[in-house]
């Protein structure tokens, strides 16, 4: 996926902001390039755990599904841990029964553990996550 400056950063900062919490969201797209961040309240408000609140997610939904945008990414932060998906990630993302839950898209996850940012992309459509790539222009 490819993503402004101005748009990561807006994604950085609401990592930041729900500090020590761990933050969520989605990303709209249109030929894999990030167009949109909406960000989304945390439903758990927990610094181990997220779930996106279902108003904030069918509006999101709407909003995407009005302007013809695609699904990109789902993000969220990590703050005690790498950017890399955990197993509650992974269980959340892919249901061997059902297959990926936002198949296509990728998953972003800011960490936020150290003082150094550290920004990953991955595609979980498997239980076997997979690196993806993030270009920030």
């Amino acid at each position: 996926m490819r993503m402004s400056r101005a748009l990561f950063d807006e994604m950085v900062a609401h990592a930041r902001a729900e500090y020590p919490n761990e933050c969520c969201g989605i990303v709209a797209s249109v030929d894999g390039g990030a167009v949109r961040v909406f960000p989304a309240r945390n439903e758990f408000h927990s610094p181990l755990r997220y779930r996106m609140d279902a108003k904030d997610q069918y509006w999101i939904q709407d909003q995407i599904d009005t302007q013809r945008w695609d699904y990109g990414a789902v993000y969220h932060s990590h703050t005690r841990s790498a950017p890399r998906p955990s197993q509650t990630d992974i269980n959340e993302a892919f249901r061997p029964e059902i297959g990926p839950i936002w198949p296509g898209s990728i998953y972003i996850i800011i960490g936020l553990e150290n003082e150094e940012l550290d920004v990953r992309a991955w595609r979980i459509e498997s239980s076997t996550p997979e690196a993806a790539t993030l270009e920030i222009e």
